[in-house]
């Protein structure tokens, strides 16, 4: 009696009792994976928020009329893309959305808080230093002239996202490190009267290191997506070099391919 008392307040307030599923058994695409997607689809709109609790598979594949296996791969393919965690004594739990970012010259501060991530920033490092080669050659710099440096941990919902370095010209803005953590880069750089134009950009993957993994609250070797970003104002000139690092666990790019006639 007493377990059936608890699964009942459990049910009592789930945020899955406002949600609709429209699952289609006639459909050739698996019922456990139609119920992955809408779920993922809720996490990502905000509609199941990070600590939302899911309830058991027992009261979801009642709810739904699914068997218990077509509900638990269903949850299983989400807590291996890292949207739900399965906690010892409390049940299947929100984590978080993954973050999905178009390739254009944005910043992803800008990106994060109009997607509604609320977007909170860690300044690790802010000083002037000689340019080394690369990033001389990137931003057309002599060697060794001075470049401002700027290492951000930038998090969503409490969790880290990216680790963020940028190299800008000496002079070019004054970037102070509390206003560092309270906006973006881009955001101030417009503000100094930077015209931001266009970027050369490349994104790669690799595997995180120990300091990386343990600054992003990962697995030392875990998969993280890598970028370099040269960016440059409407008169040409190169005015920001940035090499940043992304949980591949919660950040994606995102590609609009056009067809070449």
């Amino acid at each position: 009696m007493a377990k059936t008392r608890d699964r009942a307040r459990e049910r009592v307030g789930s945020p899955l009792d406002t949600l609709h599923f429209a699952l289609d058994r006639s459909s050739p695409v698996p019922l456990y994976y139609q119920l992955a997607q809408q779920l993922e689809a809720a996490i990502e709109h905000g509609a199941l928020a990070p600590g939302n609790l899911l309830g058991n598979e027992i009261d979801l594949s009642t709810r739904l009329g699914l068997s218990r296996p077509t509900v638990r791969q269903a949850i299983q393919s989400l807590v291996d893309k890292g949207l739900l965690v399965r906690r010892r004594g409390v049940g299947t739990q929100v984590v978080h959305s993954q973050v999905k970012r178009s390739l254009e010259l944005s910043s992803l501060y800008d990106d994060l808080e109009a997607a509604g991530q609320g977007p909170t920033t860690r300044v690790v490092r802010n000083e002037t230093v000689p340019a080394s080669a690369d990033v001389a050659a990137a931003l057309g710099l002599a060697e060794g002239a001075d470049v401002i440096v700027l290492e951000r941990l930038r998090a969503t919902h409490g969790q880290p996202v990216a680790l963020l370095c940028n190299y800008l010209p000496a002079g070019l803005l004054d970037l102070d490190t509390a206003r560092l953590e309270t906006t973006g880069l881009y955001r101030m750089m417009r503000a100094a009267g930077v015209t931001l134009h266009s970027a050369r950009q490349t994104v790669g993957a690799r595997s995180a290191t120990a300091e990386e993994a343990a600054r992003l609250d990962e697995k030392e070797g875990a998969a993280v997506l890598t970028m370099q970003r040269t960016a440059y104002d409407d008169t040409g000139r190169a005015v920001e070099y940035g090499s940043h690092i992304y949980r591949a666990s919660r950040y994606a790019f995102d590609f609009q391919l056009l067809v070449r006639t």
